[in-house]
């Protein structure tokens, strides 16, 4: 059985060069700790997916450091908004084709604008979501700059 995901086909067609680690998960242990701790990484290095909705733009997608909070003021500013709200989780999956705790920044089923946060230019290891829960990708960071399309901007503390 494969479990290659639309964010593995992605990097591939891309040709980025990337490793998969599978964890055991449960559905009270989703958190960035606890995924960092399985896949031996620590959580500044493991970037979560966020998915909002913006006053003005509607639908985006912001990725940040797990052991930093999401400024969604500084979101709304890069991204032309007055103000920008998560969405709810029950919209998540027809929105990127991902469910919670398993949403990637690469091959969602459609292209959101998508904010980065600075601080992964140059990191020679990080961690995104495979896709689905308890798959993990590693790449470096400027690879998924490169594949993401990424705007890099300053939205976490």
């Amino acid at each position: 059985m494969s479990i290659k995901t639309n964010a593995c086909r992605k990097l591939d067609s891309l040709r980025i060069s990337y490793t998969l680690h599978e964890y055991e998960w449960d559905e009270e242990h989703l958190d960035v700790a606890s995924v960092a701790d399985k896949v031996g990484l620590m959580p500044s290095q493991l970037f979560k997916t966020l998915v909002l909705r913006g006053d003005k733009t509607g639908v985006l997608a912001a990725c940040i450091p797990g052991d930093l909070e999401l400024n969604l003021k500084s979101l709304a500013a890069v991204s032309g908004n007055k103000k920008v709200e998560m969405v709810a989780v029950k919209e998540i999956q027809a929105l990127t084709g991902y469910i919670r705790g398993g949403v990637s920044p690469l091959g969602m089923k459609k292209k959101y604008p998508f904010y980065l946060h600075g601080s992964i230019q140059g990191m020679e290891l990080v961690s995104i979501s495979g896709g689905r829960r308890g798959l993990q990708i590693f790449l470096r960071g400027d690879d998924l700059v490169v594949a993401s399309e990424a705007q890099l901007a300053d939205i976490a503390n």
